[in-house]
């Protein structure tokens, strides 16, 4: 075979390949699940360098069947809630910083004075839900994504699962799991019973979203990690699950979920909003924030800036 040839087969290659690329890039974002999150309305947050995403998990059973609700041990619940609501800080230079907020924080809610931050999604959707993280950390939210139980066991089962130190037994028959202490890899069934369960640590829900912070970064730094993306027996199945399991604002496309994975790959500062009281009232317990340190907290954030360490909590 003479040089000329070779070098033919060698382009004709390289455009088939990129050709598949392409083809494979639009069908994915055609796959994408679009949901409006986010409105303009007086008082709103200006922009602010770099980007913020809000994240949201949800308790949605959609897509799942019968023996697969029983296998994860999901419980019957219909509709959906948020179980889970982290704000995600992408800087301009620098490391990410992720924040969970406690669904139980007790914040003003529009239109239906105050109450759970989990309530504004039941009352109104991701539009209210966003509308009050804004409202209350002082940030304009750029992105939003929401993903349910069978998306996130999807997910995990398409990277091969993920590698977790576990800090203690948990034997948790409602959550589907029985964990010994140590590291272990974990499939999405695992992981999802990991992350939900309350069978740990003196304050559970506490304990639960230092959890579902680590889990999240582990889970984003293996899919945009090379051994993923360069191998297509991973990042197809990868793509396709994420793309029918995640919604997304209109505004956000599969390069920005991408975007999130290659900033993230250092590994993220992760804390959840400082807390300075945990009452009761009107019957439920409630978080409240320490306002003066979540303050100094949203603040840095909104100025791009460094997370002062004494509001940082684990």
């Amino acid at each position: 075979m003479t040089g000329r040839a070779v070098v033919r087969i060698v382009v004709v290659l390289l455009v088939l390949l990129l050709v598949a690329a392409v083809a494979g890039y639009f069908l994915v974002s055609a796959r994408l699940h679009s949901v409006e999150a986010m409105t303009d309305y007086d008082g709103r947050s200006a922009e602010t360098p770099g980007e913020d995403w809000l994240l949201v998990g949800s308790d949605s059973r959609a897509g799942l069947t019968a023996a697969q609700r029983r296998k994860l041990a999901t419980g019957k619940a219909v509709g959906k809630r948020t179980d889970t609501m982290m704000l995600l800080h992408i800087p301009e230079d620098g490391r990410p910083t992720l924040v969970s907020l406690p669904r139980d924080s007790y914040v003003p809610i529009e239109g239906h004075g105050s109450g759970k931050l989990n309530a504004a999604y039941a009352f109104g959707g991701p539009k209210l839900l966003t509308r009050t993280v804004e409202r209350v950390t002082g940030i304009r939210i750029d992105h939003y994504m929401e993903i349910g139980f069978g998306g996130f066991v999807g997910i995990v089962d398409a990277i091969g699962g993920v590698n977790i130190c576990v800090k203690q037994d948990i034997n948790d028959h409602k959550a589907g799991i029985n964990l010994k202490k140590g590291c272990q890899d974990m499939d999405g069934g695992t992981a999802l019973g990991y992350v939900r369960t309350r069978k740990t640590g003196a304050i559970p829900d506490f304990d639960r979203t230092q959890r579902q912070r680590e889990f999240f970064s582990a889970v984003v730094q293996k899919a945009a990690s090379p051994g993923t993306l360069l191998n297509p027996f991973t990042s197809v199945p990868l793509a396709l699950n994420a793309a029918d399991s995640v919604a997304v604002d209109p505004g956000t496309g599969l390069f920005d979920l991408l975007s999130v994975g290659l900033a993230m790959r250092g590994g993220p500062v992760t804390t959840a909003v400082p807390i300075g009281s945990l009452p009761t009232i009107g019957g439920q317990a409630v978080v409240k924030w320490d306002t003066q340190k979540a303050l100094r907290l949203f603040e840095a954030l909104a100025a791009d800036k460094q997370v002062p360490k004494d509001v940082i909590t684990k």
